[in-house]
């Protein structure tokens, strides 16, 4: 008898593997395996989402604070590209669903970046004013004066 997933889930996971490498297709779990792999989809989908609110926020403080710039701000920066991109990389059907997913996050990069740098709201623009091609160009670093004449 197979272990139960809700009463061992390591144990479940261990034996339906098991028995997918041995072909004994009538011994797996088949519909929590489905829900498993939706679920780690969706958990790819989330830390991507995840890394971007990171990115976007360091880069809004970067774009409107800078005077207060540090090798932290950088380094967070360098770290959410390096996972957003190393993820992409491994989930490359993930590429197309980026402005969405960066829609999504937006909102919610904007009102930490206010909460952050005690500037007001509307100092930062209501949609994402960076281009997926900036976010994940390790060279792209916005200016301000740059930016604000375009």
């Amino acid at each position: 008898m197979s272990p139960d997933y809700d009463t061992d889930y390591y144990a479940w996971l261990i034996s339906n593997a098991e028995s997918l490498r041995a072909g004994r297709v009538t011994e797996i779990d088949t519909t929590r395996i489905a829900e498993e792999l939706e679920d780690m989809g969706k958990s790819e989908r989330r830390a991507i989402e995840s890394w971007l609110k990171v990115l976007i926020l360091h880069l809004l403080k970067w774009r409107y604070q800078p005077l207060h710039r540090s090798a932290s701000w950088a380094q967070s920066i360098d770290n959410a590209r390096d996972e957003i991109q190393q993820r992409l990389h491994d989930s490359p059907s993930l590429l197309p669903r980026l402005n969405e997913m960066i829609v999504a996050r937006y909102p919610a990069a904007r009102r930490a970046a206010m909460r952050e740098t005690g500037l007001s709201l509307n100092t930062f623009p209501e949609d994402c004013p960076f281009t997926i091609a900036q976010l994940l160009d390790d060279a792209f670093w916005p200016e301000y004066a740059n930016e604000m004449s375009q």
